[in-house]
């Protein structure tokens, strides 16, 4: 089992900055996990934001690209997300995912969500 955390969402104006973590615990080596960040709207589906492979590779969504990174500390089991020059369409609550198998079709384990809204 591995039980995810998120923390970091809040209110913030267009163009300014946040940093999403995302804190692992239990079984609990992430080293070889595949970590992700999604995004959901109300009314909407949940929408892929950045994956981060044990290699290191790491995609990103079209709509955040050049403005968030994904990273992972893994001496801390956590994974960020920085989102800078936020807009208001960045409001969303974000979650953390772990896929267990980097092949697997679906996640394994997702975090209860944290609050982003970008005010105008």
């Amino acid at each position: 089992q591995v039980h995810l955390v998120e923390s970091g969402g809040g209110l913030v104006q267009a163009g300014g900055s946040l940093r999403l973590s995302c804190a692992a615990s239990g079984r609990t080596n992430t080293n070889y996990f595949t970590m992700s960040w999604f995004r959901k709207v109300p009314g909407k589906e949940r929408t892929f934001v950045a994956i981060s492979w044990s290699n290191g590779n790491t995609v990103y969504a079209d709509s955040v690209k050049g403005r968030f990174t994904i990273a992972r500390d893994s001496a801390k089991n956590t994974v960020n997300l920085q989102m800078n020059s936020l807009k208001p369409e960045d409001t969303a609550v974000y979650y953390c995912a772990v896929k267990i198998l980097p092949t697997s079709t679906r996640y394994d384990y997702w975090g209860q969500g944290t609050q982003v809204t970008v005010s105008s």
